[in-house]
């Protein structure tokens, strides 16, 4: 991600918005897309579809910002939040909603760009992390499916844990498929067979 980002800055103060805006220029990114009504925000979001999401939140009260971490969690972006002061609530309700950067008074010009890198970093790294996860979850599941494929081998033909792994992995080289999906293709009829 670099200075051809699309940015959309969310702030209904014009004139705060334009000190991100300016910000923004200055490091370098031309497409920065202004909006100042929150109403209808995640279509909004949905319609110009931004690379990065700046949401500036002056005077806000706990429902505006309970709204803007709705809007967080419904699109899945890297998200830079200022707001102008902040509680243990609303910082952890920031982290929940997957705000990568959640800045206390501190808009300034010149530090916006530095926070802007920050915020597209850490998404990066926590999207790498959840990938990852996703990855170890599925992995996890498609070992008990090959387990429980070979102790259905294993029941109804005598063999060893061995030979039922070596059965399923000669059948899935031999029609051209995965191991997983044999071993799901046999759990699912051994079910349908009620054995």
């Amino acid at each position: 991600m670099s200075g051809g980002l699309s940015i959309l800055v969310i702030d209904e103060n014009k004139i705060r918005a334009s000190i991100i805006e300016q910000g923004l220029h200055d490091a370098g990114h031309d497409h920065v897309i202004l909006v100042h009504q929150m109403e209808g925000l995640v279509r909004q979001i949905s319609e110009i579809n931004p690379d990065v999401i700046v949401i500036d939140l002056e005077n806000h009260n706990r429902d505006r910002l309970e709204h803007m971490f709705q809007v967080s969690r419904a699109v899945h972006r890297p998200i830079a939040m200022f707001v102008d002061r902040a509680d243990s609530h609303s910082i952890d309700a920031a982290v929940d909603a997957g705000v990568s950067a959640y800045v206390v008074d501190g808009l300034k010009r010149e530090r916006v760009k530095p926070i802007l890198d920050m915020a597209i970093s850490r998404f990066r790294a926590f999207s790498k992390l959840a990938e990852e996860l996703e990855e170890a979850r599925t992995e996890l599941a498609d070992r008990k499916t090959i387990d429980k494929a070979k102790g259905i081998l294993m029941t109804s033909r005598g063999l060893s844990e061995q030979e039922a792994y070596d059965l399923l992995r000669r059948t899935a080289m031999n029609q051209n498929r995965k191991i997983i999906e044999v071993a799901q293709s046999l759990v699912i009829a051994s079910g349908l067979l009620g054995a």
